[in-house]
């Protein structure tokens, strides 16, 4: 073994690089490639003006887009805006009439189911007149006594009320005068003697009280 290679083992290999220094021959194939990469490198060149030409272009048109949408999104707008505040009105007009249809059919029902129950209890005033003949005469007795007070609970249930006692103030609207006289014990014009009451539903005279006056001296 000789001595360069001891030197060799003794430390690390260097790395051999070869440096190519020729020089590319014009007249020769290098020149093609050489013209390629100067042709590749011009098209890139060219390339990134066209793009920053192009993103300009789209930004103004973009631009242009936005100044043509904007007034007619407005005019929309309003326009819904308008067609909104017409179809409110018309909702609470409807609303109005609805609740106002509510309220009369309400009260035609109510004077319809009330003049309807005024006919029936009508119909019966003989009978509680008889009824009252007989209280007076002390024979409302034994089983009558029953059917009589059944019959006056379910009439005040409809709403009936009886009205004319003696010593009543005289009201010519609820009254009716049979008989005239004076008396110094009274100070108005007063019921004195009921011949027959008279009976009322709600608001409405069924029948007026037939009854005697008298008036102050």
């Amino acid at each position: 073994m000789s001595r360069a290679d001891d030197e060799n083992d003794g430390q690390a290999t260097e790395r051999v690089v070869i440096r190519d220094r020729r020089k590319i021959d014009v007249k020769g194939k290098d020149t093609t490639v050489t013209k390629e990469a100067d042709e590749a490198l011009e098209a890139e060149q060219s390339e990134e003006p066209a793009e920053a030409k192009g993103g300009a272009h789209r930004a103004a048109d973009d631009a242009d887009e936005d100044t043509t949408v904007t007034p007619g999104l407005g005019a929309e707008l309003e326009a819904l805006r308008n067609e909104l505040e017409d179809r409110t009105r018309d909702l609470q007009r409807v609303t109005a009439e609805y609740a106002n249809y509510r309220k009369r059919v309400d009260r035609d029902r109510s004077a319809a189911a009330e003049q309807t129950t005024g006919t029936v209890l009508i119909a019966l005033l003989p009978v509680l007149d008889d009824v009252d003949r007989a209280r007076e005469h002390g024979d409302l007795v034994g089983p009558f006594a029953s059917v009589a007070e059944t019959l006056g609970t379910a009439v005040g249930k409809l709403g009936l009320v009886a009205f004319g006692e003696k010593g009543d103030p005289f009201d010519p609207t609820r009254h009716e005068a049979v008989a005239h006289l004076t008396s110094a014990d009274v100070t108005e014009s007063t019921c004195v003697e009921v011949m027959r009451r008279g009976y009322s539903l709600g608001e409405r005279l069924l029948r007026p009280a037939l009854v005697a006056v008298a008036d102050p001296e």
